[in-house]
């Protein structure tokens, strides 16, 4: 049970750690098109995540698959730009692509990037067997993803209150939209310069 416990709080401590940034910045990302009352859709993108990521991890750990680390850390600073530019383009989810209902589908096919990037992580402490550690490590993620977002509602609930109680000059969005712009915006901004600093193409020349 100790050695569970260990790869359990290892998954939890990447997650949260200030190295697993870009983890989290794609989580916040996710998370800031959603209200608390819009629970059960968040609910549905985050599982669709970890069901991708949890794929990749058990492929890449166990040599099913074998990936370069320099293209996954390209890639997930990608996958963070494009769901934040994904969140300014779409202003009424209700009219967008299958009534916006194809966010968990994307949210998985991200997953599996992200997941192959935990695994990069988790290789260098196998010893003699996988299932124990894989298990532990996974459930460790998971736990730390639901740490992560619960502070991000948290964030976001206090900004939607902060701008329904202050009189904005713009008339034209929402206090939600002006949330969802603003967070977005920043995520995008710090994705793209993590993807030209990580880009081979650029280290290339």
């Amino acid at each position: 049970m100790s050695e569970l416990l260990t790869f359990v709080h290892l998954g939890f401590r990447h997650i949260v750690d200030v190295g697993a940034a870009d983890h989290i910045l794609f989580l916040l990302a996710l998370a800031a098109i959603y209200r608390p009352r819009d629970w059960r859709d968040a609910l549905w993108v985050v599982s669709a995540f970890t069901v991708g990521h949890s794929i990749t991890l058990a492929l890449a750990v166990t040599g099913v698959v074998t990936l370069p680390s320099s293209l996954i850390e390209f890639l997930i600073p990608i996958t963070i730009l494009i769901t934040g530019i994904e969140n300014i383009a779409v202003r009424d989810r209700a009219t967008a692509l299958w009534g916006g209902r194809y966010r968990p589908l994307f949210a998985g096919v991200f997953g599996l990037v992200h997941g192959a990037g935990f695994a990069n992580y988790l290789k260098s402490m196998f010893v003699d067997h996988l299932a124990l550690p894989l298990f532990g490590f996974n459930v460790g993620i998971e736990l730390g993803q639901i740490f992560v977002l619960g502070w991000a509602f948290l964030v976001l609930w206090g900004i939607d209150r902060m701008l329904v109680s202050i009189r904005l000059p713009i008339r034209t969005a929402s206090p939600l939209r002006l949330r969802v712009v603003a967070i977005s915006a920043l995520v995008t901004a710090v994705a793209a310069s993590w993807a030209v600093q990580r880009s081979p193409f650029f280290t290339a020349w």
